[in-house]
């Protein structure tokens, strides 16, 4: 297993970590606390809503997988050298970013969908904050996947 490989398991097991800690998120946003004893709830309150918390909890798990299908699958996309770092730290970057996203995008009223306000509410420090890691994202992985399925697709021997 390349370096390369490494870093990208590496960052994908920690990306879903946090996604499992978003579970932890979600389940204290259902119940209100955390449940110290059958029936007994410590009660808090966690910021963001269950539909954030499932979202940063399934969207978690979904970049970290991503990002670790890429790394067991890079010794067969025939790429250069430059390309093969370029998709691995992009999709590493690809998992942060959207997973920043997720996190602070539950945390404000304008899912940190748009720089300014939207139809879902007003603009803030924390949605500008969500919104632009994710922005580059959005369209740096669709080119990674393009150049992925063209290193599998292409002729050149293993």
């Amino acid at each position: 297993m390349s370096q390369l490989q490494r870093v990208m398991i590496a960052n994908g097991l920690l990306v879903m970590l946090v996604s499992m800690f978003a579970g932890f998120m979600l389940m204290f946003n259902l119940l209100g606390g955390f449940e110290i004893w059958p029936g007994k709830i410590l009660e808090f309150s966690v910021y963001g809503t269950t539909q954030g918390w499932v979202r940063a909890h399934s969207g978690g798990v979904t970049n970290a997988l991503l990002v670790m299908a890429i790394a067991f699958a890079l010794p067969y996309i025939r790429v250069s050298a430059f390309q093969e770092k370029f998709l691995a730290y992009g999709f590493i970057y690809v998992a942060w970013s959207f997973t920043v996203f997720y996190w602070l995008g539950n945390a404000s009223a304008n899912r940190a969908l748009t720089f300014g306000d939207n139809q879902l509410g007003e603009s803030s420090l924390i949605s500008v904050l969500g919104f632009l890691p994710g922005l580059p994202s959005v369209v740096l992985v669709v080119v990674l996947l393009i150049i992925a399925a063209k290193g599998i697709l292409s002729n050149k021997d293993p």
